[in-house]
């Protein structure tokens, strides 16, 4: 879809819902994107879920996603995202994709997402988890980068179980190769990733080599986790999150979610404008995924005041650091404090790798 940044969510929402619990009755805020942390959310049982984006594309992603969980048992609603297989030029699903979108979900639709569904045939036949634009950038690496460096047995062996210990000995014996360095710090730098994957105004604010710090966190994830279940370094190695999927699509969750959709809302604009128009201590959590790397500092201090006073007593704020480190103003010390242990501890088991940083805050 024109417009669509991200079909999924890259940061881990099984951390952000941890952080931000207990969520059991709570008046949440998220920033929609596409919809992962949203949906986790919700399958934590909370008052409402208030998902917010400027992007009517990602909103209109959410309500896709929100009409499949409605209308489809879980396995259905797998296959219909493409979740659990890589993109082809001909999928055999394709046909029951489009079958099933045009007979289950889109009367489900309001009318701006479905005149953008209906004009995108050929993504929706794909599965919708790969169409956003940072989904698109995946795949070339998978397709064109990725084979420069490593075979497919190679791959193979990096997602097969290991210990630790094994772990760092095949990455530094097998995996760490002068091309595979190479190859990172390019097509990970900051033209290649601004020219063809994330939006160009995330590096408006960073002010540091964006190649070698992506590097150094590809190595983390493939040396200090297990790479067999992390279903985000499977996706960006053989285009599916394969049996080990997001928090949201486990099964665990569907039920969860599904009946607690009229519990979820939708609303385009800023951050910054939604929250000036609630009222002071109406919310219990904050998703505020990783703004903070599109606004310079000024203007992230300036949320967070919104969003401070429209936070409850005791209310959970979570938010990521990618390459712009971003924190609470001094003003605000009397009022948020930072849980830094908490902080460190979650960003540490947290699968979605590239993040340098996760921040949680609690309003005093």
């Amino acid at each position: 879809m024109r417009g669509l940044r991200y079909a999924s969510c890259w940061e881990d929402a099984a951390v952000v819902a941890e952080g931000l619990a207990p969520l059991a009755g709570a008046r949440c805020l998220s920033v929609a994107s596409g919809g992962d942390n949203t949906f986790s959310l919700l399958a934590r049982r909370p008052e409402s879920v208030l998902a917010v984006d400027v992007n009517p594309a990602q909103l209109a992603l959410v309500e896709l996603k929100a009409a499949a969980f409605a209308a489809l048992p879980h396995a259905d609603l797998v296959r219909f995202l493409g979740a659990s297989r890589a993109p082809r030029r001909s999928d055999p699903l394709g046909p029951w994709r489009s079958s099933v979108y045009h007979e289950a979900l889109r009367p489900r639709l309001g009318a701006r997402a479905r005149d953008l569904w209906d004009a995108e045939p050929r993504r929706l036949a794909a599965g919708v988890v790969h169409a956003g634009r940072l989904e698109g950038y995946f795949q070339i690496f998978r397709r064109v980068v990725l084979p420069l460096a490593h075979r497919h047995a190679t791959v193979d062996a990096l997602l097969a179980p290991k210990d630790r210990a094994a772990r760092e000995r095949f990455y530094d014996e097998v995996w760490n190769t002068r091309l595979w360095r190479l190859l990172v710090r390019l097509f990970f730098g900051r033209e290649a990733m601004g020219r063809l994957g994330r939006d160009p105004a995330c590096f408006r604010h960073v002010h540091q080599p964006v190649g070698p710090a992506i590097l150094a966190r590809a190595r983390h994830a493939l040396t200090a986790q297990p790479t067999h279940d992390n279903p985000y370094l499977r996706y960006i190695l053989t285009g599916s999150f394969g049996e080990r999927l997001p928090d949201y699509l486990r099964p665990e969750h569907h039920e969860a979610i599904r009946d607690g959709l009229y519990r979820l809302s939708l609303r385009e604009g800023s951050l910054e404008t939604v929250l000036h128009r609630l009222v002071p201590s109406s919310l219990d959590a904050f998703n505020l995924s990783d703004v903070g790397e599109y606004v310079s500092p000024a203007a992230f201090h300036a949320l967070l005041r919104e969003v401070r006073r429209t936070a409850s007593p005791g209310a959970r704020l979570a938010w990521w650091n990618l390459l712009a480190p971003r924190e609470h103003p001094a003003d605000l010390d009397p009022v948020l404090e930072t849980r830094a242990a908490e902080s460190a501890a979650l960003h540490a088991r947290a699968q979605a790798f590239f993040y340098s940083r996760f921040v949680l805050e609690v309003a005093r």
